[in-house]
């Protein structure tokens, strides 16, 4: 498997919400960085911290929650995903549209990290969140 393959792979796992196999692509001591002003923005360490403090509360706050890719790059150890999320917030029943693009790196069959470009204020909106 190539390291796109990986990382689509991954995609597929979050939609079909396989916590299993998303913990087989993670490395455990992945390093995972989120825009702040992101809903769990900041970074976290750890595959098991990752899914408990970023992707589990999405399924809290968020209606409805995707990230669509448009676009893979091939970078060698790296990978980027340049893409779209779309999202409803529970609370507010506002939608969302943001372009975002991922980066991540690939060791060993293995995501150890993650970087994520995105207009935060997008996201801030729906949920009615004043702008930093």
């Amino acid at each position: 498997m190539q390291n796109p393959d990986i990382v689509q792979k991954l995609y597929d796992d979050f939609a079909a919400r396989d916590r299993e196999a998303i913990l087989e692509i993670f490395d455990p001591e992945i390093v995972w960085i989120q825009n702040k002003g992101f809903p769990g923005g900041g970074t976290h360490i750890g595959a098991e911290t990752v899914l408990k403090d970023v992707f589990e509360p999405f399924r809290v706050e968020w209606e409805s929650w995707e990230a669509i890719v448009s676009h893979w790059l091939d970078a060698g150890e790296s990978v980027v995903a340049l893409g779209e999320y779309r999202g409803v917030n529970k609370t507010t029943g506002k939608s969302m549209q943001s372009a975002f693009a991922h980066v991540y790196w690939i060791r060993d069959r293995r995501i150890i990290r993650f970087q994520q470009y995105t207009d935060t204020l997008m996201v801030a909106r729906a949920m009615n969140h004043d702008p930093v």
